[in-house]
């Protein structure tokens, strides 16, 4: 007859376990709660720093247009300036040599306008001569040094055509305001994510207590069936039976182990958490059942959702294309004028002793004769683009009610489940004591006691993710509606971005 195995398993496995422990000892756990979690993913996540950088970014841009748009100062130097040559007068048939020697610097003001696209420049151009010029003839030659002085006002303004500074300013505010509605929705899949993976590690952390649990009551009855057995009152059979169902739920309690390291691991990657750090999830998941009116819902998931305002967006910067495209090939002009007052004396201070006044008056235009076409077909392209928004837009409103539909579903089932899971709970652990007692009498064989244990084991389990799923989806409600319906009030995503 085949012996028993030695009861050198439980020892192996607690040995393991004290193992374990001072493991965990040398590198402390702490407590984490979600809202710690959430904390720690705001500042450290690496997908919620480069949003975060993407809307540094646009604001950047949309500050540096408007800087652009405020009055430009310049000032260009020209300290010495030496050319020397020799030309040929056709008026005398004679050569000359000229040496010019300058110093110049020019001060310059310039305005673009918002309203209109015109620009207003002020321009003051200063200039030093030292100019010396000899002719072959050897009665002529001739130095002269003086100074000049040049104040110009100029506008340019175009016409018959749009005001591409305005337009493009426009592009950037929209831009930014969409960087910044991106930032707020990673903001809100980053609470998702964090949230899951933060009930992932606490699930495995539940499964792993329920198959230690487990595993202390198999081995309680692998100890009931050895005192059994020795004593002749159980069969071998009864005691192979309880050293495999013992071995298997330790093999059990390993894979959990294993399972809730890599849910650790991938939860410290989301967050941003050294990985080399350990911590022990503390959730709350009670449950307290919330009465969402369904219409009440869908209203504020149309009214808030910043998808919305993404695609109208979207249909803005269509209709900015069709304006550029609308331009291709136009009949345009532009307006120049321009005043001035110059001066020049050989004195500095009497410039403008004899000063002359400089105006101008420009006008053009581009008259377009033929394009075979482009224009009208590159219009129609547009259309068809803001059509494709538009569209998209309707898309989108049926995309949010059809989800929060769904939602309101799933959390009303979920309501059901976390009743029928609760009592299939107390019922399976009366069942496990009634059971138990009965083996504990011979009334009961070892198979049928890990029958009882393992539905109670999954019994637990089913109860825990029914709480979590319940928390889960109300999250999801949330971030489809931008409304709080356990805080019964609405979420404000730009009081979030502004936070942070």
């Amino acid at each position: 007859m085949k012996k028993p195995l030695k009861n050198n398993l439980p020892a192996k496995f607690m040995a393991m376990i004290v193992l374990l422990i001072f493991s965990q000892a040398a590198s402390p756990q702490k407590g984490l709660t979600l809202n710690d979690a959430l904390s720690v993913a705001e500042s450290n996540s690496p997908s919620l720093k480069r949003s975060q950088l993407g809307l540094i970014r646009s604001q950047e841009n949309l500050n540096a247009q408007r800087a652009a748009l405020k009055s430009a100062f310049s000032l260009n130097i020209t300290p010495f300036s030496y050319t020397q040559g020799r030309t040929l007068n056709e008026q005398f048939a004679t050569y000359s040599t000229s040496r010019n020697m300058t110093s110049s610097a020019s001060f310059n003001v310039v305005q673009p306008i918002i309203a209109t696209d015109a620009t207003l420049s002020l321009v003051n151009r200063f200039k030093f001569s030292d100019v010396y010029t000899k002719r072959d003839d050897p009665y002529y030659e001739k130095s002269t040094n003086a100074f000049d002085n040049n104040l110009t006002l100029s506008l340019d303004q175009p016409i018959f055509t749009y005001n591409r500074t305005k337009l493009q300013l426009k592009e950037l505010e929209f831009n930014l305001e969409n960087t910044q509605i991106s930032h707020v929705l990673s903001r809100l899949q980053l609470e998702r994510q964090v949230t899951q993976s933060f009930y992932t590690v606490y699930q495995q952390q539940q499964s792993l207590d329920i198959s230690m649990s487990a595993y202390k009551n198999m081995q309680e009855s692998y100890e009931i069936t050895r005192a059994k057995a020795q004593a002749g009152l159980a069969a071998d059979v009864e005691l192979y039976q309880a050293e495999l169902n013992l071995a298997n739920s330790r093999s059990d309690y390993e894979n959990r182990l294993v399972s809730l390291e890599n849910a650790k691991d991938d939860f410290k990657l989301l967050v941003g958490m050294s990985l080399f750090d350990d911590f022990v999830a503390v959730p709350d998941i009670t449950v307290d059942t919330i009465s969402i009116d369904i219409g009440f819902a869908i209203e504020q998931g149309l009214r808030n959702r910043l998808e919305l305002r993404q695609r109208q967006i979207s249909i803005e910067t269509s209709q900015f294309d069709m304006i550029r495209t609308m331009a291709l090939n136009e009949f345009k002009g532009s307006v120049g004028l321009s005043v001035g007052l110059a001066g020049d004396n050989e004195n500095l201070l009497q410039v403008y002793n004899q000063p002359n006044s400089n105006q101008s008056v420009q006008l053009n235009l581009t008259i377009p004769l033929w394009d075979w076409g482009e224009k009208k077909s590159r219009i129609k392209a547009s259309e068809a683009s803001i059509e494709t928004q538009e569209i998209a837009f309707e898309d989108e409103e049926n995309s949010i009610t059809l989800s929060i539909r769904k939602v309101y579903r799933n959390l009303l089932n979920l309501r059901n489940q976390i009743e029928i899971a609760r009592q299939s709970t107390v019922n399976a652990e009366l069942t496990y004591q009634i059971n138990l007692e009965r083996y504990r009498n011979g009334d009961l064989t070892g198979m049928d006691l890990n029958r009882f244990q393992e539905q109670l084991s999954q019994s637990q389990i089913s109860f825990t993710n029914a709480l979590i799923s319940y928390k889960l989806e109300l999250l999801n409600l949330k971030v489809q509606t931008l409304y709080d319906f356990e805080k019964n009030e609405p979420l404000s995503p730009l009081s979030v971005f502004k936070q942070n």
